[in-house]
């Protein structure tokens, strides 16, 4: 299969559960190996991953649930709830946090890009994230990349013991394909796209 072919076969599954034919271990070493071959400005590596299972995963979930309780208004949150609930019904969580110390270390050895660094960071975090989820998606692990930061953040840190200098980025949650993805549609390629020759 064509890196463009697992490019493509990767979408965003919201129907997940938890029948996946890997164990957990399995899942371990794709997104280890996944996020260790992402690249990075200057092989600064700033990428940092916790994985959620079991009931770390459910915890995690009820976290962003019962924040969110707190600033959704009543009579909207029967749909946060149940959409929360669907990522609970997952197999589990990986969350992308960036270290904010190789960052600012980065900035101090290289001065002329001291501002970038920040950017730069990003890029890694969105690599780091796409080449997880495709990683998963080639295994038929379905997921859907999640952003609940910052709002969550403290909890999280506090729960998982999240060192101070790493920053939540993204959260992905994944399981077993238990419905399709919707079909994709595209913009049409004179809105994206120049050629010069």
């Amino acid at each position: 299969m064509s890196f463009l072919a697992h490019m493509k076969q990767r979408r965003t599954i919201y129907a997940i559960g938890k029948n996946v034919s890997l164990t957990a271990d399995q899942i371990e070493d794709i997104i280890k190996d996944a996020v260790r071959n992402s690249p990075s400005a200057f092989n600064s590596q700033t990428s940092r991953v916790v994985t959620l299972y079991g009931a770390s995963h459910e915890k995690f979930w009820n976290i962003v649930r019962e924040t969110l309780r707190k600033v959704v208004p009543e009579d909207a949150f029967e749909k946060t709830n149940a959409k929360i609930n669907s990522f609970a019904a997952g197999y589990g969580t990986v969350l992308f946090f960036e270290d904010q110390e190789t960052v600012k270390s980065l900035q101090k050895q290289f001065a002329l890009y001291a501002e970038h660094f920040p950017a730069w960071s990003e890029h890694s975090t969105g690599i780091a994230q796409f080449a997880v989820w495709s990683s998963l998606a080639e295994h038929h692990i379905g997921a859907s990349l999640q952003h609940y930061n910052p709002v969550i953040d403290a909890e999280v840190a506090a729960t998982f013991d999240i060192p101070e200098s790493w920053k939540l980025r993204a959260e992905l949650v994944f399981g077993s394909i238990e419905a399709p993805a919707e079909e994709k549609t595209f913009l049409d390629d004179s809105i994206r796209f120049k050629r010069f020759d």
